[in-house]
């Protein structure tokens, strides 16, 4: 059985999907006029750029919950500040470097930890309306493998931009000298899925609300 995809309890109201919209809409235009570097900045935000039509495309059919909406907007904005500096320039990445005593700019750290923040609630949605899948142990563990797999694929990506591009892919890479960088970033990538379901479950459950298939009770005896 296949959940009603429109009927979940909470999804933003017309101003906040508005408000998303714009924010997002303008970071981009504005990153794409002082992008340092073209080539670079339409690898790292080609996701937000194929979301958006998808996203509008698709709204009427499938709306998505208010707290989806806000985490996509946050992910779409930590891409867009890494594509226009790349990410071993972002000013916040500096800022960070220098509050925390960090030896390098981090901000690919902070991007791969979205990488797992916001897509593990965008699997955890897609799971429980699209699937018969209740709330639990399997319910985690397809979450937590789903983003792992993206952020492998991401790995790839970097890979094959490296064999195709040569040096011109240095920026879009971003390792900056570290040996261990891909196995960082899948970490992350974990850590930030874990995180995301220990702190928004509960209310993303609330905001999907009656529209999933609910937990199975074992009998009692």
């Amino acid at each position: 059985m296949t959940a009603p995809s429109h009927a979940i309890a909470v999804t933003p109201t017309r101003f906040e999907r508005f408000v998303l919209l714009a924010v997002v809409a303008v970071a981009l235009a504005w990153s794409l006029a002082i992008a340092r570097d073209r080539m670079t900045w339409l690898l790292e935000v080609i996701w937000v750029i194929a979301a958006l039509p998808l996203l509008a495309w698709r709204w009427s059919s499938f709306p998505l919950t208010r707290l989806l909406c806000w985490l996509l907007a946050a992910h779409a904005l930590v891409l867009i500040h890494g594509g226009t500096y790349t990410y071993a320039q972002t000013p916040l990445g500096f800022w960070l470097r220098d509050l925390f005593g960090f030896e390098r700019n981090p901000w690919d750290r902070v991007g791969h930890l979205m990488q797992g923040f916001v897509p593990a609630i965008l699997a955890r949605e897609l799971l429980l309306r699209l699937t018969p899948l209740r709330r639990g142990g399997w319910l985690v563990y397809l979450v937590l493998a789903a983003c792992l797999s993206f952020s492998a694929l991401f790995e790839l990506f970097e890979w094959w931009a490296a064999l195709a591009f040569g040096a011109e892919a240095d920026a879009f890479l971003a390792t900056q000298g570290d040996v261990w960088d891909t196995q960082w970033d899948m970490f992350l990538c974990l850590l930030g899925a874990i995180a995301s379901l220990l702190l928004w479950s509960r209310l993303h459950d609330r905001q999907l609300g009656t529209c999933v298939v609910p937990v199975r009770h074992r009998p009692a005896g």
